[in-house]
């Protein structure tokens, strides 16, 4: 009974550590996608990953006009290797989908393809091109 016992925790004991995902890093990194315009103020965005895997996406705005400070922050669930995650801001009723990896967050699709939009060049770029990629490098 003993060796019974003692193979069923060895089992679960490895199918614990298979199931475990290596994250990119732990804390907190900026993101710019979407190029900001005038106007109230363009919102800061940043995602949080915790020792545990969670992933929390948040945004600080600051209104230029009269310094009113907005925030939110949601756990958009497990970090999971290419998976599509999606973020959904209540305030402004915002959602969005991205992946990510330790250098870079992308704008994607339902089934991960990177987008390819106007409002994710810069002005320098927007001269050249119609649509830019729309992916941020994650800043510290």
């Amino acid at each position: 009974m003993k060796k019974i016992f003692s193979l069923m925790i060895l089992f679960i004991s490895i199918f614990t550590l298979a199931q475990q995902v290596k994250i990119p890093f732990t804390g907190h990194r900026s993101f710019d996608i979407m190029k900001g315009y005038s106007g109230t103020g363009t919102p800061h965005y940043y995602l949080d990953i915790k020792a545990n895997g969670d992933v929390h996406f948040g945004y600080v705005q600051v209104n230029q006009a009269d310094g009113k400070e907005t925030t939110e922050e949601i756990n958009a669930g497990k970090y999971a290797p290419n998976k599509v995650m999606k973020v959904v801001f209540k305030e402004y009723e915002e959602t969005f989908l991205v992946k990510f990896d330790k250098d870079k967050i992308y704008l994607t699709d339902e089934r991960g393809n990177i987008l390819h939009l106007d409002g994710c060049c810069s002005s320098r770029e927007s001269i050249d091109k119609e649509t830019c990629k729309c992916e941020s490098e994650l800043y510290k």
